[in-house]
C-alpha cells in the first residue's frame, strides 16, 4: 500500500503556531475571523523570523556595547591630568591615590550618567516615534524637555524648597504641560510639519522663559543658561547618578513591557485595534513613559537635544530595517554611545574650554532631522 503523505514542513510550522495564535487571541479578546486571521499572519511571520538568528542585531548590540566601554575608558583618561588606562583603573579603588578624586569622583560618575541618560533618551525616542507613527517625534520636538527645563530653572533661580531627589517630580510637571500643549495642537493628524511647527513654538517659548528667569537671578545663575537651554554633563557627580538610577529602574522595564503594543501602533491604528489593542491607552502609556524618561534626564543634565531623535534613525540605518521589534533593542545602546561620545568630544574638542554637550548633539541632530523630513516627504 502507498504510504500516506506526510505534511510539509511549512504546514507543520503553521500548525505549531496555531495554539499560540489562539492563546494570544484570547489574551487580546479577539473575536472576529478577520482579527483572528491578522493575528495568525503576524504570529507566523514573527515565529519564522525568531527561528533565524538575527546576526545583524546581535552583532550591532555587541559592537555598541564595546563602543560604550571604549568611550567610558577614554573619558576616564582624558582631561587634566591625562592618565593611562592602567593608572585610571588603579586609582578607582584606592582612595589614597592622588588621581582618585579625578577618576572616581569626577570622571566616572559623569561617564556613567552619560550612559544612563543616553539610553533613556534612546528609549524615549523610539517610544514617541512608534507611538505617534512619526519619525521626527522626540522630546525636543514635543516640548517635553524644554518644559521640564523651565520648571527646573524656576526652582533653582527662585530658591524654592525642592531637594535634589524631588527634582524629577517637578520636571515631570513641566514636561507634561508642554508635551500636552503640543499633542493637543497636533490633534489626531500626527502631521510631521504641524508637529514640528507647534513643537518649535513651544520650545522657543520655553527658552524665552528660561532666559527671563535667569535674568532675575544673580551672576552665579549664569551657568544655568548652558544647562537648561543646551544641556550639559559638567559638574555632575554620584548624587546625580543616585537621582536617575531609581527612576530608570522603573521606567526602563515599563518601556520593555510596552514594546509589543508600541510595535503594533507603528503599523497603524487600524492594525493595532484589529489586534485587540486599546489604541488610546497604549499611546498614552507609551508617551507617558517616554515623558518620564526625558524629564528625568532633563533634571540632571538639561534638555540635551536630538539624541532621542537620532538614536532610532541610526538603528534603522545600521539594521537596514524599520521593524520596531528589532530597532527597539538597539536604541538604548545607540543613545548611550551618542551621548557619551558627544560629551567626550565636548570636553576635548576645544580643550581647556568645555562646550555644552547639547551644542554637539545639535550639530549632529539638525542635519539628521532635515534628512528625515525629506525622506518622509518623498515617501508621502
Amino acid at each position: 500500500m502507498p504510504q500516506a503523505a506526510t505534511p510539509s514542513n511549512a504546514n507543520a510550522d503553521a500548525a505549531a503556531t496555531r495554539p499560540r495564535v489562539v492563546d494570544r487571541a484570547m489574551d487580546l479578546r479577539i473575536r472576529s475571523p478577520l482579527q483572528m486571521m491578522l493575528c495568525e499572519m503576524i504570529t507566523i511571520v514573527n515565529t519564522a523570523a525568531q527561528r533565524r538568528p538575527d546576526r545583524r542585531l546581535l552583532g550591532s548590540l555587541l559592537l555598541g556595547t564595546a563602543a560604550i566601554a571604549v568611550v567610558v575608558v577614554v573619558a576616564l583618561c582624558a582631561g587634566d591630568p591625562v592618565v593611562t588606562p592602567l593608572e585610571a583603573f588603579a586609582a578607582l579603588p584606592d582612595a589614597s591615590d592622588p588621581l582618585h578624586p579625578y577618576v572616581a569622583d569626577s570622571r566616572l560618575p559623569r561617564a556613567l550618567l552619560g550612559v544612563m541618560c543616553g539610553a533613556a533618551l534612546g528609549l524615549a525616542g523610539i517610544l514617541m516615534q512608534d507611538a505617534m507613527q512619526n519619525r521626527i517625534a522626540g522630546p525636543e520636538l514635543l516640548g517635553v524637555s524644554s518644559g521640564a527645563a523651565v520648571v527646573l530653572t524656576a526652582v533653582t533661580v527662585l530658591a524654592l524648597p525642592v531637594g535634589l531627589h524631588q527634582l524629577p517630580y517637578v520636571a515631570l510637571l513641566g514636561a507634561a504641560v508642554a508635551g500636552s500643549t503640543v499633542l493637543v495642537g497636533v490633534g489626531k493628524t500626527h502631521d510631521p510639519t504641524t508637529m514640528l511647527l507647534i513643537g518649535s513654538a513651544v520650545t522657543a517659548l520655553a527658552s524665552g522663559l528660561v532666559i527671563a528667569l535667569v535674568s532675575l537671578g544673580t551672576e552665579g545663575n549664569l551657568p544655568l543658561l548652558f544647562r537648561y537651554l543646551l544641556g550639559s554633563l559638567s559638574d555632575r557627580g554620584w548624587p546625580h547618578v543616585a537621582v536617575v538610577a531609581p527612576w530608570l529602574a522603573v521606567a526602563v522595564p515599563a518601556a520593555l513591557f510596552l514594546r509589543h503594543r508600541v510595535a503594533a501602533l507603528s503599523l497603524g491604528d487600524d492594525v493595532a485595534a484589529g489586534l485587540g489593542i486599546n489604541v488610546f491607552r497604549a499611546r498614552l502609556s507609551a508617551l507617558g513613559c517616554a515623558g518620564v524618561l526625558a524629564a528625568v534626564v532633563a533634571c540632571v543634565c538639561g534638555p540635551v537635544a536630538y539624541v532621542a531623535l537620532l538614536a532610532p534613525h541610526l538603528c534603522r540605518w545600521v539594521l537596514r530595517t524599520t521593524s520596531a521589534r528589532r530597532v527597539f533593542w538597539l536604541t538604548p545602546v545607540a543613545g548611550a554611545v551618542l551621548l557619551t561620545a558627544a560629551d567626550l568630544l565636548s570636553r576635548i574638542a576645544l580643550y581647556p574650554t568645555e562646550i555644552p554637550v547639547g551644542i554637539t548633539t545639535t550639530l549632529i541632530g539638525v542635519p539628521t532631522l532635515l534628512i528625515a523630513l525629506r525622506r518622509q516627504d518623498s515617501a508621502a
